[in-house]
């Protein structure tokens, strides 16, 4: 088996560049942190500074088959993105589309229930906390025009 790289590496459903070392290229799938990917790495037995285009072939799918299934391969909890899943009650690890979907069912959940938290997405609120009085506005700009106030001013002195 010849190491031969490859300028894009495909890993669950998303092109990564060849270029870049593994540790740094992994959280850019969605639904891995950096701190995931370091676990994944190790767990992997997979040097972090290894340039993703001289990965082979064995090395990709053990990487697949740790993000499909890191309770499997002894991965803590805390690390999942969805512990305790109301549906299933399991740990679970969602990643790409599936993650984004699953979130957005969430949302709609808590609009129906007509939550707090639901209410505040319905409206285009923040929903976390945040204070809403002076940041976060939208629509028509709240500001003082410069212009129309040096036309007041010089109107004024004219006036004297």
């Amino acid at each position: 088996m010849s190491k031969e790289f490859r300028h894009i590496v495909r890993i669950t459903e998303t092109d990564l560049p060849g270029t870049e070392k593994l540790a740094y290229i992994l959280p850019n799938i969605n639904g891995i942190g950096v701190n995931l990917a370091q676990a994944i790495i190790r767990k992997a037995g997979i040097n972090p500074e290894t340039r993703v285009g001289m990965l082979t072939e064995a090395e990709v799918e053990k990487i697949e088959d740790i993000i499909r299934n890191p309770d499997k391969h002894g991965l803590p909890p805390w690390y999942f993105n969805r512990q305790k899943d109301l549906d299933t009650g399991k740990n679970l690890h969602l990643i790409g589309s599936d993650l984004v979907l699953r979130k957005k069912m969430d949302i709609e959940q808590m609009k129906n229930l007509k939550s707090w938290r639901g209410y505040r997405h319905a409206y285009g609120l923040k929903v976390r906390g945040q204070r809403t009085k002076t940041t976060g506005r939208s629509g028509k700009a709240l500001g003082v025009k410069k212009k129309l106030v040096m036309e007041k001013a010089k109107a004024a002195e004219s006036k004297k």
